[in-house]
């Protein structure tokens, strides 16, 4: 797993927290000094529980499931859709629809219908639409991108969720603690760390800050994708070794029964030869008369 250095976040200015006015008090164990009315964040401590989200989020990566990333201030949207997009997870950059979630039945509707269109697009039928027709289906065909694009492919609802400003999040944290999904998220000076489950002390504001917290864990998640594809094809070896090893034993048992079938008929043949000479040789001899021949 690939570990962050102190040099690291201290150079990306991950040790920045708000204004004391502004600080949250369940934050004073993360929180290392003040400096200039700016509390600064234990970089040590922040090093500790980065890694402790690695190795969970790791995990889930490995056990195949999805985590979804939402950001959706300004600094950070780039930064995460060019990231997480690596790795083939979904995330939310722009506008976090309510109910996205808790109402994720919906959500699918709205992702089928985008599909739809796309067939529709394909097909000759749209051809035959007027133009104004073929412009409003475009339209909202981007407009469900812009808001949908990215989470196309979550089939269920995510296993985790990571997010850069739990504050700006609070729609996405409330309906993730509605649904006991378990919350991964950067938490700066002014956030609670206690509504999360594993909180990440950090600048949640500068774009270095994001960039190197978000990549860390992001290497993580494909590491574990990357041994979940590593035992997916080590069990398929081992299931075509024991298919093959399966196959030798049913070759040789057949050549086994082969050989045993071939014995026993030659033993049938040899009684049966020995069975005819022996009739052979109890049959009585026919003996010839002689006609005399007449003088």
């Amino acid at each position: 797993m690939t570990k962050v250095g102190f040099e690291d976040l201290l150079d990306a200015g991950v040790h920045f927290g708000h204004l004391r006015r502004k600080w949250n008090p369940n934050m004073a164990p993360y929180i290392f000094m003040e400096r200039n009315g700016i509390h600064i964040i234990d970089l040590y401590k922040t090093q500790a529980k980065l890694e402790e989200a690695q190795n969970a989020l790791k995990q889930i990566a490995k056990s195949g499931r999805k985590i979804l990333f939402v950001a959706t201030k300004k600094q950070a949207k780039d930064i995460v859709s060019e990231t997480v997009s690596k790795i083939n997870m979904p995330y939310i950059t722009e506008r976090w629809t309510g109910g996205m979630l808790t109402n994720f039945a919906t959500v699918r509707k709205a992702i089928r219908k985008m599909t739809g269109i796309d067939k529709l697009t394909k097909s000759p039928a749209y051809l035959n639409l007027s133009k104004r027709e073929r412009l409003q289906i475009t339209r909202e065909r981007a407009k469900l991108e812009k808001t949908l694009g990215s989470i196309a492919d979550m089939n269920r609802i995510p296993s985790a969720l990571f997010i850069v400003d739990i504050n700006k999040e609070h729609i996405a944290l409330a309906e993730a603690k509605k649904l006991n999904i378990p919350v991964f998220g950067m938490v700066d000076t002014n956030s609670d760390p206690t509504s999360v489950d594993f909180a990440i002390p950090s600048n949640d504001d500068a774009s270095k800050s994001i960039a190197l917290i978000v990549t860390a864990v992001a290497q993580s998640i494909a590491e574990g994708l990357n041994e979940r594809k590593l035992s997916k094809d080590k069990k398929e070896e081992e299931h075509k070794a024991e298919v093959a090893a399966e196959d030798i034993k049913a070759k040789s048992k057949a050549l086994e029964d082969a050989e045993a079938q071939a014995d026993i008929d030659a033993e049938k043949t040899k009684v049966k030869v020995k069975a005819e000479g022996e009739k052979e040789t109890a049959r009585p001899k026919r003996t010839r008369k002689t006609v005399s021949k007449k003088k």
